[in-house]
């Protein structure tokens, strides 16, 4: 007699095994759907309406070689102007997007502006070698005026970061490198250009690297402890990587040997119900 025609018995050995068997790949399954840890700075109740935080100091950056700055000198004589600002126009190649821009548009750009020479200086029009290395724009941009106020009466100077970038790596929506147009930039404001984490970005484990000379900095966040404000990484610096790291339910969804592991048990499966289909009971 075939299945389809018999009473199944329940305490018959055969069903109890394709039973267990068979509830093996949905307890599998079952184990990769945890709840993950979504929410950030959780030890924040949702029910305090105020609290305060000291939050990090913020310090300027310093220029560096390599270098693009933007550097605009206003004066009461617009030939004068022009004159000085027109090499303001020069292109440098730059690997990154617009922190208003999709990742997919990442490419190598052109940056307008002086370009800082090995040896620390950039070259202005009229005004000469300027040593930057070392400096902040704030410095920088008083170093100039004074320079420039030999020539021209109450020159106006502005200088800023014409490449200042930041690459924001693995679990996010937009992994990508990022050029942005101030040089203020919290780590929260990288990952919210790179569109947030994705679902399976450990929030309790966000690296960022940074160059600190010779060597190499390694920082980790706790995105789920408001302590993070209060960390003088907070501010991210020109050239800083930040790394989310996957979870475990990304790494185990992607693993082979998961894949082969499933494909066996179906496999044993497909073999136990061909047999079982073919007992007389």
């Amino acid at each position: 007699m075939r299945l389809s025609n018999c009473e199944i018995n329940f305490s018959n050995p055969f069903f109890l095994l394709l039973s267990f068997v068979s509830a093996i790949p949905l307890f599998t399954f079952m184990s990769c759907s945890t709840p993950k840890n979504v929410t950030y700075f959780r030890d924040i109740p949702d029910t305090v309406l105020r609290r305060s935080i000291d939050q990090a100091p913020y310090y300027t950056p310093e220029i560096q070689v390599d270098d693009i700055l933007q550097v605009t000198i206003q004066t009461l004589d617009p030939a004068s102007t022009a004159m000085l600002n027109q090499t303001n126009t020069a292109s440098w190649p730059v690997t990154g997007t617009s922190g208003t821009q999709p990742a997919s548009n990442t490419a190598a750009s052109n940056v307008s502006g002086f370009l800082v020479d090995k040896d620390g200086y950039v070259v202005l029009p009229l005004i000469g070698k300027v040593l930057v290395k070392g400096k902040t724009t704030d410095k920088v941009r008083d170093d100039i005026r004074a320079k420039a106020a030999e020539y021209y009466k109450d020159p106006v100077v502005n200088v800023r970061f014409a490449n200042f970038k930041i690459t924001v790596l693995g679990e996010v929506t937009r992994p990508s490198t990022y050029i942005v147009p101030n040089e203020k930039v919290t780590l929260l404001d990288a990952i919210g250009m790179a569109g947030d984490l994705t679902i399976y970005g450990k929030r309790e484990n966000v690296m960022l690297i940074r160059d600190a000379g010779p060597k190499k900095e390694f920082i980790r966040f706790n995105l789920n402890d408001s302590k993070t404000f209060t960390s003088p990484y907070f501010y991210l610096r020109q050239g800083d990587v930040v790394y989310v790291e996957p979870d475990k339910n990304k790494v185990s969804g992607t693993d082979t040997n998961s894949v082969k592991r499933i494909a066996v048990i179906t496999s044993v499966l497909t073999l136990l119900v061909v047999v079982i289909s073919r007992i007389n009971f």
